[in-house]
């Protein structure tokens, strides 16, 4: 269970099914693979110790999956109210195949908050756990009660405990990293440290499911679970050391350098015509240069073509890909509309627009351009592929 910012490029995170304490739920659709095996499996073996019909058992284990989900639910209410508490705004609770996770508008403001925010779910679990422990020592042996609060002891009992491990997705690689932060006073290398940590975790996790198969403490049933679990920590891990890379990079976003200038040509020019022009004006154009963050001067900065209407108004900015599709040959019969994109339905972005804001835009509005402007004028465009480029200068880009 992990806490995260908006989702990568918008993405909805599942179908939202109300609102707990105010705050929406969502459930995504892997929870229903994760529903009908717990349903089958554990209805199966509650049958056979119960000497239920498999009707019975059926019920038991569909009644264990609505107290697992009630489990998992309120350990992310853990994070949610609490994050809410500190001022941090909370966009949604999700759950799905392997627990849950809590979206929140921003990041913790300071270490002490960023602690008490990661470790209210794990606490919140704890204490299910020992309220289910003390239900399964007061109930009978034996009956459908006493082995749901058994199922239930055990399973908050292990959430608490795996998820307070020191690595990054789990709640206690939140804590790692706010201690590291509150040490060095370096969010970006506190989160670095923190996701290496759940890379070490997650091949540990790999080995240690690798060797209990091997001296049969796991069935062959398990391991496909197990293994998900061990493939989740590397990948989130590994998603939370690139975002600190992208992060220490934010204050090199400068709209002013980043977006390429605008050359507009009238509606209906055809589209060869266009493409000259654009390339006889480039000169004097530097390029931002990705690894500082700066205009380099020994290069031409490519510019973005702006179609007018009649009045000299914007009306679409033209897809350098699209227009790059077209055979020479068609070039000069093609007006460059047919490869232009109606400015409305770009996102806008303010020529000051900080590298923060302008990360939240791209995720909240994916596309591949972006109309940056000053007051009503468009003054330049920028390309997600440059964006990419400034904010990941050694990651290979498909351009």
């Amino acid at each position: 269970m992990e806490q995260r910012r908006r989702p990568r490029a918008g993405r909805r995170p599942g179908m939202q099914v109300g609102r707990v304490f105010g705050v929406p739920l969502y459930l995504n659709a892997s929870i229903l693979l994760l529903a009908l095996l717990i349903t089958v499996l554990y209805g199966e073996l509650a049958g056979q110790r119960l000497q239920l019909s498999p009707l019975g058992g059926y019920l038991v284990g569909a009644g264990f999956v609505v107290s697992l989900l009630g489990s998992v639910l309120a350990h992310e209410l853990g994070h949610a109210l609490t994050a809410r508490h500190f001022g941090i705004g909370v966009r949604g609770i999700t759950l799905e195949l392997l627990g849950g996770y809590t979206e929140m508008d921003r990041d913790a403001p300071s270490p002490r908050v960023d602690l008490l925010v990661s470790m209210a779910g794990p606490a919140v679990s704890a204490v299910l756990g020992v309220a289910a422990v003390a239900a399964t020592l007061a109930l009978p042996d034996g009956t459908v009660a006493d082995q749901l609060a058994f199922q239930l002891a055990a399973s908050n009992v292990i959430v608490a405990l795996f998820n307070i491990l020191p690595g990054l997705p789990l709640d206690g690689g939140r804590a790692l990293r706010a201690v590291i932060w509150a040490v060095t006073r370096d969010r970006h290398r506190a989160t670095e440290v923190a996701g290496w940590a759940g890379r070490i975790l997650a091949v540990g996790t790999a080995l240690l499911v690798a060797a209990l198969y091997a001296i049969d403490v796991l069935s062959l049933l398990a391991l496909p679970l197990t293994a998900l679990v061990a493939l989740t920590l590397w990948h989130g891990a590994g998603q939370s050391i690139r975002m600190s890379r992208i992060s220490r990079r934010l204050p090199l976003v400068d709209l002013t350098r980043l977006a390429r200038p605008v050359y507009a040509v009238p509606t209906g020019t055809p589209l060869a015509e266009a493409l000259r022009r654009a390339a006889d004006t480039q000169a004097g154009h530097p390029v931002a240069d990705a690894s500082e963050g700066r205009p380099a001067t020994a290069a031409q900065r490519p510019v973005a073509l702006l179609v007018t209407d009649s009045a000299g108004r914007p009306v679409a900015v033209v897809d350098p890909a699209a227009a790059v599709a077209v055979p020479e040959t068609r070039r000069p019969w093609l007006a460059v509309d047919v490869v232009a994109r109606s400015i409305a339905d770009l996102p806008r972005m303010p020529v000051a627009t900080d590298g923060e804001r302008v990360l939240e835009t791209v995720q909240t509005h994916p596309g591949a351009q972006y109309v940056v402007t000053a007051g009503e004028d468009v003054v330049g465009v920028l390309h997600i592929a440059d964006l990419a480029q400034l904010l990941e200068p050694h990651r290979k880009m498909n351009t």
